[in-house]
């Protein structure tokens, strides 16, 4: 079992099944990369693209690092008053809009392939 698989099986019912469907999808479909960061599973291409992060309130947070640079023509990214992270918060994998989250999904990974993530923080030499 991976370090990211052990994370997810912690949690239970439903937000184990939002965990572990997401996680698939995008190390299978996507063919992510991934590692545990903060005590959450995040998904790599050449730079860091999203991560999943379990809320108290059951559901599942799915957060874009470059979501402030997507088009959310979906209209399902929040801010939640973060500056560059944009997120979608999913509470049933039933209900969950598959189809709009995979076109988000997609152009993140174009964006990432066209122009790698670079903190804005100030590097010490």
């Amino acid at each position: 079992m991976t370090e990211a698989e052990h994370l997810i099986y912690q949690f239970d019912g439903t937000q184990r099944e939002i965990l572990l469907f997401f996680h698939e999808m995008l190390t299978t479909n996507y063919l992510l990369t991934y590692k545990v960061t903060f005590n959450n599973p995040c998904y790599y291409k050449k730079s860091w693209i999203c991560y999943l992060k379990p809320l108290k309130n059951e559901q599942v947070e799915l957060a874009f690092m470059r979501g402030n640079e997507l088009s959310n023509n979906q209209g399902l990214l929040k801010s939640n008053g973060r500056k560059q992270l944009r997120s979608i918060e999913i509470s049933d994998l039933k209900a969950a809009p598959l189809d709009a989250i995979k076109e988000i999904l997609n152009e993140a990974i174009y964006l990432d392939e066209i122009k790698p993530y670079e903190s804005k923080r100030k590097r010490k030499n």
